[in-house]
């Protein structure tokens, strides 16, 4: 018998919300098996989403101040563990 899928969670953090932050992840490298490191630097929303059980939290990152390049998105997801709260929007 198989699992049913995952569900997802959103929540919302007010201590995290207007934060400046950073995280890096993970990201494709065209035409290849392998995955480099990509940098964000943003303003967290407080929005998250949880996935799994135990939780797997994901933050929404916006107004985003570094990105790589080609990066044409706005915001970026964070995982919680790659998640770097650096300050306060002045």
């Amino acid at each position: 018998m198989s699992e049913a899928p995952a569900q997802s969670r959103p929540g919302f953090d007010s201590e995290k919300a207007g934060k400046l932050a950073e995280c890096d992840g993970g990201g494709a490298v065209a035409g290849t098996r392998y995955a480099g490191r990509e940098e964000f630097h943003g303003k967290l929303t407080g929005e998250y989403v949880d996935h799994g059980e135990p939780p797997w939290r994901w933050y929404l990152l916006t107004d985003l101040t570094l990105k790589p390049e080609g990066y044409g998105a706005t915001t970026v997801w964070c995982e919680s563990g790659n998640l770097f709260v650096t300050g306060e929007v002045s």
